[in-house]
């Protein structure tokens, strides 16, 4: 089996230690390389031949922004993952680096330098094992599938919470202990090469109504949505004449940022919603991060309510909490859309806008990064349509067009 490998590029020895360690920690991807700025990145490229790269954004001599530019100009089509302490306080310079064509991004802890890196080693994991691994797959390597790492993730957050209540050291004695008095695991039938053990045979949902017009779209999205909402949006059609809401999984204080970065391209406006919006046509509402978004109905027109309750599904915003207050709202009349994404945040309300008469789809696993929540809204039978992120600007204009 092959390693995903990656190449960390930061100016500060300190972090390039902590990115390596957490990655190098993680079976199945290895640092094959580190750069202190972007020219030394770009030197480093064709010797090393990186599935993946993690990319700071402030660093001397080429920085982040400089090194994206570059790798356009030099068609590199090695995925790339920013990390920077920047981005928490520059949302438009990390815009700009998705852009650019970065795939996603990583807030730094604390804003700096930091140790506590430890609190982002799972999402750097999950993107390295995910971008990384796609881009190797194309490359013919034979690497673990998205369903392996979504296991590891979840024995590391136990592992966690046993040194946080146990204490390190009690915690390594009693997980040794545990694994000694463990029965033998079964050997899996095929971990490797595929983003996704495959799909079960969907569930089969009877609605209790037919489809009715298409009033409003809602889109569940997650790991891999900002350059595939940037591809459904620039496509979509510019007479849509129907509200669209979107939950995109993305950190307080970016999601206002993305919104005008989308608007760039989008023939429909697109803004951050707020509360008390009314929903108004060939108008894209995002989700701010770290608020679910419902609809609600008012005298003038449905109405956007955005609230700080509870995560659900381990997210704030949800996909969940949004796709269920669509279909108390619209029922039938309405239009659900999963995207890629780790997790299934979206999957079981989407089942109940499709048991309501709602028309739904689903992004397949071919064109995922993350055929999680597609998957699993595939398997409850959510999805009435499976289809590629190439063609979904198509299908869901297609059908606002016919139903709407």
């Amino acid at each position: 089996m092959d390693d995903i490998s990656v190449l960390v590029c930061d100016d500060s020895a300190l972090m390039r230690n902590l990115i390596s360690r957490v990655i190098n920690a993680a079976p199945g991807m290895s640092v094959c390389g580190t750069a202190m700025n972007g020219q030394f990145l770009l030197e480093k490229i064709p010797q090393l031949k990186p599935d993946v790269i993690v990319l700071d954004i402030e660093m001397p001599v080429m920085n982040g922004v400089e090194f994206l530019r570059r790798r356009r100009q030099e068609n590199i089509d090695i995925p790339v993952i920013i990390l920077s302490s920047i981005a928490e306080k520059g949302a438009a310079v990390t815009m700009e680096c998705l852009e650019l064509g970065a795939s996603d991004f990583i807030t730094k802890p604390n804003g700096s330098v930091s140790a506590d890196i430890n609190s982002v080693a799972d999402r750097i994991t999950e993107l390295v094992a995910s971008y990384g691994g796609q881009y190797a797959r194309r490359k013919g390597k034979i690497v673990y599938g998205y369903d392996y790492y979504l296991k590891f993730a979840a024995e590391q957050q136990v592992n966690r919470k046993l040194e946080e209540a146990m204490g390190k050291e009690k915690a390594k004695e009693f997980l040794a202990a545990s694994a000694k008095s463990a029965p033998a695991k079964p050997v899996e039938e095929n971990p490797f090469n595929s983003l996704t053990t495959k799909p079960k045979e969907p569930a089969v949902i009877t609605p209790v109504r037919k489809e009715g017009r298409i009033e409003v779209v809602a889109i569940g999205i997650s790991t891999g949505g900002p350059n595939a909402l940037r591809e459904v949006f620039k496509n979509i059609a510019p007479d849509l004449n129907k509200p669209v809401l979107v939950v995109q999984h993305m950190p307080e204080g970016f999601t206002k940022e993305f919104a005008g970065s989308l608007d760039k391209i989008c023939p429909l406006h697109v803004k951050e919603a707020e509360d008390g919006d009314v929903t108004q046509k060939n108008c894209i509402y995002i989700a701010p991060g770290n608020h679910h978004i419902v609809v609600e109905t008012g005298l003038s027109g449905n109405v956007i309510r955005l609230s700080q309750e509870p995560l659900r599904n381990g997210h704030r915003p949800s996909a969940d909490v949004m796709f269920e207050s669509i279909a108390k709202v619209y029922a039938n009349r309405a239009l659900g859309v999963i995207m890629t994404g780790m997790g299934k945040d979206g999957a079981v309300q989407l089942a109940e806008m499709r048991k309501q008469g709602a028309w739904t789809l689903g992004q397949d696993e071919k064109s995922a990064i993350v055929y999680g929540m597609p998957k699993v809204a595939y398997e409850l039978g959510a999805v009435q349509k499976q289809v590629s992120l190439d063609n979904m600007a198509g299908e869901i204009s297609k059908l606002v067009r016919e139903h709407g």
